[in-house]
């Protein structure tokens, strides 16, 4: 059974930082890439960042370039989010998420989320 569980979101004042896990099982986590999404209310989902199996290709949104890094341990099968210098505009839930396709066959995880209010 696949299962993705975030971690580390919170209350933070702006200019602060957190840092977002997902632990994951389940599945070869080391077989695959990893994203990060965020929804916050109102709105639609969106992409944050991507990471490849290998953690040595990351993409990043327009609006997270500079301040937020995805990394992952293989040996731990998790993946991370370091948040710095977070806004007002970054309070989402963050979902960690990863898919694939097999035989054909469509394949999408995502966990349960994590709040990140940034207010002062």
């Amino acid at each position: 059974q696949v299962q993705l569980v975030e971690s580390g979101g919170g209350l933070v004042q702006p200019g602060g930082s957190l840092r977002l896990s997902c632990a994951t099982s389940g599945f070869t986590f080391s077989n695959y890439a990893m994203n990060w999404y965020r929804q916050a209310p109102g709105k639609s989902r969106e992409l944050g960042a991507y990471i490849s199996v290998g953690g040595g290709i990351s993409n990043y949104a327009d609006s997270v370039r500079g301040r937020f890094t995805i990394s992952r341990d293989n040996a731990k099968n998790t993946v991370y989010l370091q948040m710095n210098s977070l806004k007002p505009e970054d309070t989402a839930m963050y979902y960690c998420d990863t898919r694939w396709t097999t035989l054909g066959r469509n394949y999408h995880y995502w966990g349960q989320g994590t709040q990140v209010t940034v207010s002062s």
